[in-house]
């Protein structure tokens, strides 16, 4: 009989043990829908676009790609003028869904190393501080989407000179 309680109790602490890690390891961003848009030959800026939620609270503070150059930017009025600015980190409020999309926050591929077919990934690399301090990288696979409208890099002020 204490055999037999003995397992119960290792089994019941190995479940938790389980349950325990399997909640660690739960990703700091969970991201959604990450796209960007397709490019013509010769142009060499678009925008990349997703949906980061933080269940715990994060920060982006940076990102990356060996595709391009890439940054995190923001779109704003000011007065009658949309602007736009790179931006050095972006809280993510814990729960909460924060939406990168054409005309406000976007990841800029700056000096592309070839153009963007529709149908095609790109890889990008998230920098993110969680609410404790630690750092860590998350990759995600982008998914080119094909143009449809005006393209970011296009009259928009993502010349060679932008944001710099």
């Amino acid at each position: 009989m204490l055999g037999l309680f003995s397992r119960r109790r290792l089994m019941v602490a190995l479940a938790s043990a389980v349950a325990a890690s399997a909640a660690w390891a739960q990703p700091v961003v969970q991201v959604q829908d990450a796209w960007a848009r397709a490019t013509v030959p010769g142009q060499g800026a678009t925008g990349a676009f997703m949906t980061l939620m933080a269940p715990q609270g994060a920060t982006l503070v940076g990102v990356s790609s060996p595709t391009a150059t890439a940054e995190l930017h923001e779109m704003a009025m000011d007065g009658n003028v949309m602007r736009m600015r790179p931006l050095a980190s972006l809280a993510l409020p814990p729960g909460q869904a924060v939406t990168l999309k054409p005309g406000g926050l976007h990841v800029m591929l700056l000096d592309l190393k070839a153009p963007l077919a529709a149908g095609t990934t790109l890889p990008l690399t998230l920098q993110l501080r969680d609410a404790k301090g630690a750092t860590t990288a998350l990759d995600v696979q982008v998914t080119v989407r094909a143009l449809n409208g005006g393209a970011m890099g296009q009259g928009m002020g993502h010349g060679p000179a932008h944001g710099r």
